[in-house]
């Protein structure tokens, strides 16, 4: 028996091989501490749960549901929209509940992409856009991010590359950025949004970071005309803690809904009621929430960077969203190496910043989804194995 096509040159997914190695390291008696992966340890709002046990306990909640969502999540993420990014959406036609936003990736990429056609990638960006797009057929046209242009796409080069010929037909963009944690500059949105129109390009914004870390959320549907030429995907599973309950959403003009709904409703059914529901109440927390939350993650930060500078890594201190991206020192070829070093040497694993692509070689990730303990016991282990790495 043989595989698709499709799959040729789709490898496993690096997080999903490397937890296999890790387990078999732990299997050895290793006690591997992963800050490699972004999956929130916290739990969700106590009364996110409760909801969710109450609305579960009722008899007639447990038939399928409606492809589109339940109407009371679709309005509590048209809420939400308002209070936080100041975006109005209508409820009934302009938001598609989707069982996670990873998902809807792949819904927006078999709902568009035609054999051959070009899609604009960041790199470094999120691998699931790239393995996304060569899944539904498209071919991948990186555009490449550097510190030096504080993690911005180039819009001249941007321009070059549409002008070379091909049917360009979706360009992924992620801001707050993964994995190098940049907050959108004033303009950006407005930048990307002009691009769209002038190329004829659909803007797919993924914005599941947009509350961690950060005092301004931001959605790239608040520029004016961005429905005419955007969609965006948001998550309940990072600014929520609710990572495994894959909650997440699609929001965007009606015609753009409607054609990813086409697609959506032949791949998958409506969500859970309870868990839906649910997660309506989760999107009507105060912001007292999102300040307990960001309070932890401040504190894990402070220890990350401490981390960082026993490997002598250079990072930036107002990075958002949940990890920490950092240079690796001269001593090492690229963060493969590093992390390679680190965790045969003292069972830590942190992320090499080559899996976003190859502009992100000469870097590393830390995850901020460990306890304060964990990233204090890591830091011990790296003082101890220090005298045998390279930057001793």
């Amino acid at each position: 028996m043989h595989t698709s096509k499709r799959l040729d040159g789709i490898g496993e997914y690096y997080f999903s091989q490397k937890l296999r190695e890790i387990d078999e390291l732990n299997k050895q008696g290793k006690n591997v501490i992963n800050l490699g992966i972004g999956s929130p340890d916290l739990p969700p709002h106590a009364d996110v749960i409760k909801t969710l046990q109450e609305e579960s306990a009722k008899p007639n909640v447990h038939a399928y549901q409606s492809y589109k969502g339940s109407p009371a999540l679709r309005k509590a993420i048209s809420d939400w929209y308002k209070q936080w990014y100041d975006v109005e959406l209508n409820p009934d036609t302009e938001i598609l509940p989707l069982l996670g936003s990873k998902e809807g990736i792949m819904h927006i990429c078999m709902t568009y992409l035609n054999a051959g056609d070009k899609v604009l990638v960041p790199n470094p960006g999120y691998p699931t856009y790239r393995s996304a797009v060569k899944l539904a057929g498209g071919e991948c046209v990186d555009y490449d991010l550097t510190e030096a242009n504080n993690w911005e796409p180039d819009f001249d080069a941007l321009d070059k590359l549409v002008a070379a010929g091909g049917t360009f037909k979706l360009m992924w963009i992620n801001y707050p950025q993964m994995p190098t944690g940049q907050l959108p500059s004033a303009s950006l949105f407005e930048k990307v949004v002009a691009f769209g129109k002038k190329h004829q390009i659909l803007i797919c914004h993924d914005n599941p970071y947009s509350f961690i870390l950060n005092e301004n959320p931001a959605s790239l549907m608040h520029v004016p005309g961005a429905k005419e030429v955007a969609i965006e995907l948001n998550s309940l599973s990072k600014s929520h803690n609710m990572a495994g309950w894959r909650v997440g959403s699609l929001v965007g003009a009606k015609e753009r809904i409607d054609e990813v709904l086409r697609f959506k409703s032949n791949m998958d059914s409506g969500m859970f009621l309870p868990a839906q529901l649910a997660a309506a109440k989760a999107l009507q927390l105060p912001k007292s929430w999102y300040d307990e939350v960001n309070a932890t993650y401040k504190k894990r930060r402070e220890k990350v960077f401490e981390l960082l500078d026993l490997l002598q890594c250079v990072y930036d201190k107002n990075q958002a969203g949940m990890f920490v991206w950092a240079k690796i020192p001269a001593a090492y070829k690229t963060g493969y190496e590093l992390s390679d070093e680190v965790l045969y040497g003292t069972g830590v694993f942190i992320t090499p910043g080559g899996i976003f692509g190859k502009a992100g070689d000469g870097y590393i990730r830390v995850s901020l989804c460990s306890t304060e303990e964990k990233f204090a016991e890591s830091i011990q282990r790296i003082k101890a194995f220090k005298p045998a790495l390279k930057v001793n």
